[in-house]
């Protein structure tokens, strides 16, 4: 460009290089785009889609949106700077590195104007270099297709959970998110808002049900589960199944009652069917603790008090120490070890998350410390801890654990339609992620119930089904909740009566119900990844509809 346009170029420069690092700023971000963006600084816009930032446009902002139990809800931030040159002014004598991990985005909800709920985001989520460039979020907060992905949708499902449920109650609402940044040294202190958004919601979240208009599936006879002719209580199940349908209960993909060794109930959802392999998470822990039974009655293994120094020279590892190498089986089928790792605690050196990247699980676990002082025997969710155990059950199964899982569980059960996870070393993942349909898992939890036998075969000893379904460790913080041998154990209440249960669980809602007074074993399987709301909408089922149905 030359002649008389070659004033041109230095001002495009400056303008672009103006637009690229604000005045003032403290780490280099990717400034203020001209138009869309330019025009929205320091605003919140509301869609009702996922449209990328680069299509969005103004026509596109939602100003009222009808709100029901299907509707998605998708924002996008625009900033005037980084979130980390936000943070700078609140601790200015640190780096850019040491403000993202302890400084992160406030959002506070309000509802007609009221603040409903208020929560300062874990520094772990976004990434530092998020924080650092990004000057524009573009976040889903409800996302049905795509559940608990996002941060953003873990922010808004605290605020359902603490008061935004009941705030948006069917009718008309101010909806307003602001959104500020926060540093948390010793004490939380708050900056100005960085983006403001308002719209109007027009919620329409209780559903009307029409019980003539609903119909219960019919079961047919499964491989090993013959079809019930006891009685339950439809116009319950019905009632449930209208609220499934209705996204009262979100994410539910099959509810299976078996009693008496006798399918009850057969219902799928949300695009599943009886052929569909669900994935149960967690659920495949409890496995795990199955396959620990079967090694030791065949003599794999000698007992379960055998220490880890049985099994590895702990000497090569990081942390050595006699405590690491006095941990046993059944600290690990307790969750009881003193190994460093708690997955409830997001800054826990053995927290899964942090194991997940590594090259090889195993020795990630055995790198931790442990910390005899720290958790004094108590029960604390490890799930590394499980991935050891696997491990172990491969290095002395013959064949490895996976096949020796086919031809010692499934094979017999005549579960044949399934698949295992593996971890990076081509192991059987016990951490969790065996998948397989409704009615398998359900076979897998009434052989717990007959007391390991199937089809005349003692599948699993009775001695260790009886060990399992044992209340080993007191789960902190719950009432009347216990853990067995990598089975979690609780009482319903029913009619005033009391209903215990052993039971596997996993994220998302996945549940396999062993009851130890009644001749049932239910199993719920679900797609509620990651969000709050996951489990405690599976306990209300159970109180709510379930149990009463059948115990009608």
């Amino acid at each position: 460009m030359s002649g008389r346009y070659g004033w041109l170029l230095p001002l495009f420069l400056l303008t672009y290089l103006g637009l690229q690092a604000q005045p003032g700023s403290f780490v280099n971000d990717q400034g203020i785009a001209p138009g869309l963006h330019q025009a929205q600084v320091g605003t919140i816009v509301f869609t009702a889609t996922d449209i990328p930032v680069a299509a969005l446009k103004p026509a596109d902002f939602l100003k009222t949106h009808e709100f029901t139990n299907r509707s998605n809800l998708f924002m996008t931030v625009f900033m005037a700077s980084s979130l980390t040159n936000y943070l700078h002014p609140l601790a200015p004598t640190l780096s850019a590195d040491s403000l993202t991990k302890v400084g992160n985005y406030q959002f506070a909800f309000y509802v007609d104007n009221r603040l409903i709920y208020q929560t300062n985001l874990h520094p772990g989520a976004p990434y530092a270099r998020i924080k650092n460039e990004e000057t524009i979020l573009s976040k889903p907060l409800v996302d049905n297709e795509r559940e608990g992905r996002w941060w953003s949708q873990s922010a808004w499902n605290r605020f359902m959970q603490n008061g935004g449920d009941s705030a948006l109650s069917d009718g008309r609402h101010q909806f307003r998110l602001v959104i500020r940044p926060y540093v948390n040294l010793a004490g939380v202190k708050t900056g100005q808002p960085i983006a403001t958004g308002e719209l109007t919601l027009l919620v329409k979240r209780k559903p009307v049900i029409d019980l003539t208009r609903i119909r219960l599936a019919v079961p047919e006879p499964y491989a090993g589960l013959p079809v019930a002719t006891d009685s339950l209580d439809t116009r319950r199940i019905k009632t449930l199944k209208a609220n499934i349908e209705a996204g009262v209960f979100r994410h539910i993909t099959s509810v299976v009652v078996v009693k008496n060794g006798k399918l009850l109930l057969e219902e799928y959802f949300n695009g599943a069917s009886r052929t569909t392999r669900h994935d149960v998470r967690s659920v495949g822990k409890s496995f795990a603790s199955t396959l620990t039974g079967m090694a030791l009655a065949e003599g794999h293994l000698k007992h379960e008090q055998q220490p880890l120094a049985n099994f590895y020279d702990l000497k090569a590892y990081q942390h050595y120490s006699t405590d690491k190498a006095r941990t046993t089986l059944a600290d690990l089928l307790m969750m009881s070890s003193a190994f460093d790792g708690n997955d409830n605690e997001m800054d826990s050196p053995g927290n899964e998350e942090n194991m997940y990247p590594t090259p090889n699980w195993v020795t990630f676990a055995l790198d931790l410390p442990v910390t005899p002082s720290k958790f004094r025997g108590d029960w604390h969710y490890f799930t590394a801890g499980v991935v050891v155990l696997g491990d172990v059950l491969h290095k002395v199964v013959p064949g490895g654990l996976d096949r020796y899982s086919k031809q010692k569980l499934f094979s017999p059960l005549g579960i044949r339609e399934y698949s295992w996870q593996y971890t990076p070393q081509q192991v059987v993942n016990t951490a969790g992620g065996i998948q397989m349909n409704t009615l398998d898992f359900a076979k897998y939890g009434q052989l717990y119930k007959n007391g390991g036998r199937w089809n005349g075969q003692q599948l699993i000893p009775a001695e260790w089904v009886a060990k399992t379904f044992t209340r080993r460790k007191a789960i902190p913080g719950r009432t009347n909740e216990y853990y067995g041998y990598l089975f979690w154990n609780r009482t319903f209440t029913v009619g005033g009566k009391a209903y215990e249960t052993y039971y596997c669980t996993g994220n998302g809602g996945n549940k396999i119900y062993v009851f130890t007074d009644l001749p049932l074993v239910v199993v719920v399987t679900a797609t509620a990844y990651n969000a709050p709301y996951a489990h405690p909408q599976v306990d209300r089922m159970m109180e709510e509809f379930i149990l009463p149905a059948v115990l009608h």
